[in-house]
């Protein structure tokens, strides 16, 4: 069985960096086991470090704040995940902008609570709820050197209605989020011809 292995990156509770971990980590599928050999976290206090440790997994700290550079950060960022020796790195919830260093060196995805290319950026799910339009979901796509700009892989929606509150949207967003990230990273890997 070839064992796939993967990084997930994350910045905040960890709620997506769970979900992966409870659904992936050490799961065999029809044509691989995945597992995931690192997570690296930017922020030291960030509540997904324990989630991380629940799985058996230490998490890498590096604290973007210690480094004089965007471009610093990443090659320090990229040495880790390489030393690592994953072949798919997940963003889950990891709130940086990464510099062409990152996306020239690593193969990422990236997890995104809007329908792309709408509303890119850090305040895509209160911009997708103040807007008029009818529907909403997430996005996950390829990393590249645009924010919020790779190619799009999967994608989810629902119905917006006029009744929701804002933490009910917000609710659905990451619910949709719990399960489709999941699924992009197996049917990515659990291909016989991935490269």
């Amino acid at each position: 069985m070839v064992i796939r292995k993967i990084a997930i990156l994350f910045s905040g509770t960890g709620s997506n960096l769970e979900k992966l971990l409870e659904t992936l980590h050490r799961k065999t599928f029809e044509h691989c086991t995945i597992d995931v050999v690192c997570t690296i976290c930017n922020r030291p206090n960030a509540q997904g470090i324990e989630k991380s440790r629940s799985f058996g997994i230490e998490p890498i700290i590096i604290d973007h704040t210690l480094f004089e550079s965007r471009e610093a950060f990443d090659k320090i960022l990229v040495k880790t995940i390489l030393q690592s020796g994953a072949e798919l790195t997940v963003l889950a919830g990891f709130m940086r902008f990464l510099t062409p260093y990152f996306t020239q060196h690593i193969k990422a995805i990236n997890l995104h609570p809007s329908l792309l290319p709408l509303f890119k950026g850090s305040n895509a799910i209160k911009e997708s709820y103040d807007s008029t339009l009818k529907v909403a979901g997430i996005s996950v796509h390829y990393v590249s050197e645009e924010l919020d700009g790779g190619e799009i892989i999967a994608q989810r929606s629902f119905e917006k209605t006029s009744s929701m509150s804002f933490e009910e949207f917000e609710a659905k967003i990451h619910a949709l989020e719990h399960t489709l990230l999941p699924e992009t990273v197996i049917n990515l890997l659990n291909r016989r011809e991935y490269e």
